[in-house]
Order: C-alpha cells, then structure tokens, then sequence
C-alpha cells in the first residue's frame, strides 16, 4: 500500500477515535462503569497508536545520510512496535486492573440508557474508519487471504490500523453485552468481567502486531515472487557461470537492498563484467521498482 493511502486511513481514524474516547471517557464518568472506562481508555490509546504511526511515517521519509546511508525507512517497524508496546502495556493493563477492581467491589451503572446511546455512536463511528481500513487493506493485499498478505506485508500501516478498529469494534459488543446483561440480571460484577474480556482481546492484538512488527524491525527478505525474479534476471546474463546467492532485505516499505553473489565466466574481462553488472542493475530496479540498491559479489562457484 503506498504511504498516501495509509495516511487518509489513519488520519481518518484519528479523528474518529479523539472524539469517541472523549465521548466514551464522559459516559463512564456519568455511569461508573468498568467496561465503558476501559473502552475510553481503549479508545484513548487507539488515538495515541495513531499519531505514532504517522510520526512513523514521517520519520521513515527522511532521505539518506553520511549517518543512516540506507535512510531510515526501518523508522516505520519501530514506531509500530512501540504501537504494540502501548496497547499492551496501557490499554490491556488498565483494562484488566478495572475489571479485577470492579468484579471484587461491583457498583450498579446509573444512566445506563446513556452507555448504550455511546455505544451504539461509537460502533457506528468505528464501523466507518473500520470499513475506509478494510477497504484499503483489501485493494493493497491483492488475490492474497487475509492472514497471509499480514504475513507477506512490509508495511505496518496496512493491517495495524484494521486490527485496532476490529479490536475496537469487538470492544465496544462486549462492552454492550456486559453492561445490558448485568442490568438484565442484576450481578454488577458482569460489567467488571466485560472490561477483563476487553483487556485479554487489547492483550491478544497487541501480540499480533507485536509478532508481525518484530520480524520486520529485525530484517525480513522480499517476497519469495521477488528473490526469484531477481535470480532469473543474473541467469539471463551471458557473462554469468552460476548464480551462487540472492539476499534479499527489506529497509523499509519501499526500500529493498539486493545483493548477489555471481560467478563470471572464466573468459569474462573486467570491462564486460562491468557491463554486465550495469545492465543487470538496471533491469532488476526497471522490474521490481521497491529495489533501490544492488549490490554485486563475484565469487568462485563452491
């Protein structure tokens, strides 16, 4: 997904989500319960991520220099990690510290009919900026399911947002569920154990997106699809014996390093492998746009 696309997604979400933790974070105060202060917080913290990633992305624009000769697209993964981090750390810890608080000290919920009128603006405004999420994470994956374009994904922003607005969406049902089923029956501590459920599914998210941000932040290799057009392109070269080795690593999003242990026929003179390894260049940057540097060892066949 290309980043301008990615921006209108998070600013979208942004937005969205500054004012329903307002609205939320109100309610609760008004009503005392546990669930709808977990789903401020919730959505507080959404917020925060948000402005994270565009910081991210900024950052991750900066061009190369003497310090960092690849740039700093890697700024991106490591924003995204701390993404996780926060939802972890602050969404699911207080989400679970006010559920455990209010199962052992149950309060009764008053204006009750005011949570759901929050909820039911809230699901609505997150159903939106969920669906704008979607909508873009469906055009960037292609003919790829769902679980394995997040695995094949170097950009974060693609499925970091759409996995905050579901968590937020599926939030927002337990919360409902959990604030009208104590009404209904009358065990307060049900509002108390909605809030524990919101912090294990904040808890369960932020381990997804902390394992897929980790891999990247480390240095993963580009698409298999990639690699292997890339070594078809050496095996097309006439100067080239054998094509010993294709690493591939993704410095960013945009941003891929390559580089090629080749070895060069026998008969092959310094002007002709240096011919050879221009037009090479060029052919693997003109087929896979994403490649930036090329960098080329010749090695004796093992």
């Amino acid at each position: 997904m290309a980043h301008s696309g990615s921006k209108k997604v998070i600013f979208a979400a942004l937005i969205g989500n500054g004012l329903i933790s307002i609205t939320k974070l109100f309610a609760a105060s008004v009503t005392g319960s546990s669930a709808m202060l977990s789903e401020g917080i919730h959505s507080i913290v959404d917020t925060g991520n948000q402005g994270l990633l565009l910081l991210g992305m900024k950052k991750a624009s900066r061009p190369a220099d003497a310090a960092h000769p690849f740039g700093y697209g890697k700024e991106i993964y490591f924003w995204s990690f701390v993404v996780a981090i926060l939802i972890f750390a602050v969404g699911a810890g207080v989400s679970l510290y006010e559920g455990v608080h209010h199962i052992l000290h149950p309060k009764p919920i008053e204006n009750v009919n005011l949570s759901y009128i929050v909820l039911a603006l809230s699901f609505i405004f997150e159903g939106v900026a969920w669906y704008f999420a979607l909508k873009e994470f469906n055009r960037s994956k292609g003919r790829l399911g769902y679980f394995q374009a997040v695995r094949r994904s170097k950009d974060p922003s693609t499925f970091v947002v759409l996995f905050e607005d579901s968590a937020a969406m599926l939030g927002i049902i337990v919360a409902f569920l959990g604030i009208w089923l104590g009404q209904l029956t009358g065990w307060l501590w049900l509002d108390g154990t909605a809030s524990v459920i919101i912090g294990l599914i904040l808890a369960i998210t932020a381990w997804l997106l902390a394992v897929e941000t980790k891999d990247l932040l480390i240095g993963e290799s580009a698409v298999p699809e990639m690699v292997e057009g890339v070594r078809q392109l050496a095996n097309e070269v006439a100067e080239v014996e054998h094509v010993n080795e294709v690493l591939t690593l993704h410095m960013g999003p945009e941003f891929v390093l390559v580089n090629l242990s080749l070895d060069f026929r026998n008969e092959s003179t310094a002007e002709t492998v240096e011919n050879a390894i221009a037009k090479l260049d060029a052919r693997i940057k003109l087929n896979w746009p994403l490649v930036q540097k090329v960098f080329v060892e010749a090695e004796r066949r093992e």
